[in-house]
């Protein structure tokens, strides 16, 4: 069964952040430039929120607002959900669909180690499945 550290072996620890007082459209560029859907929301080195692009989608236009003018604290969604390195991604899945989400902050021991997308966690239920399948495969054919 993998877990969240496994994800991260894979993709990289690397979380890309930004400050609550940064504006919008250097969130935006930050995303563009690393073609990535969300950004860590840290203060004095606390995660404090979670800033992507259904933030952006949903709250700029729709409030009249403009990307230059607002800041990522007035969009960002707070307090987000975590998740360990322990967690199995079958629970990732689960929080992510239950709670409508799409990246959990990877918080170990309290200090942010990563961000797992669904897109992170679908490609890990894939290679485990396939890893189960020629397992499954080799037995019947008695290669094992």
């Amino acid at each position: 069964m993998y877990e969240v550290r496994h994800v991260l072996a894979r993709k990289g620890e690397q979380v890309f952040q930004i400050g609550p007082a940064e504006s919008v459209y250097r969130a935006l560029e930050i995303l563009a430039e690393h073609d990535i859907g969300a950004l860590a929301v840290v203060d004095e080195g606390r995660l404090i929120g979670i800033f992507s692009e259904r933030d952006y989608a949903r709250k700029v236009v729709l409030h009249g607002l403009t990307s230059r003018q607002t800041m990522v604290r007035e969009l960002m969604s707070p307090d987000p959900v975590t998740v360990g390195p322990d967690t199995p991604i079958e629970s990732c899945m689960t929080l992510m669909t239950e709670r409508r989400i799409r990246h959990l902050p990877v918080l170990s021991e309290g200090r942010l180690t990563g961000l797992v997308s669904i897109g992170d966690i679908v490609k890990m239920l894939l290679a485990e499945r396939e890893g189960l399948i020629e397992e499954l495969q080799g037995y019947i054919g008695g290669k094992t």
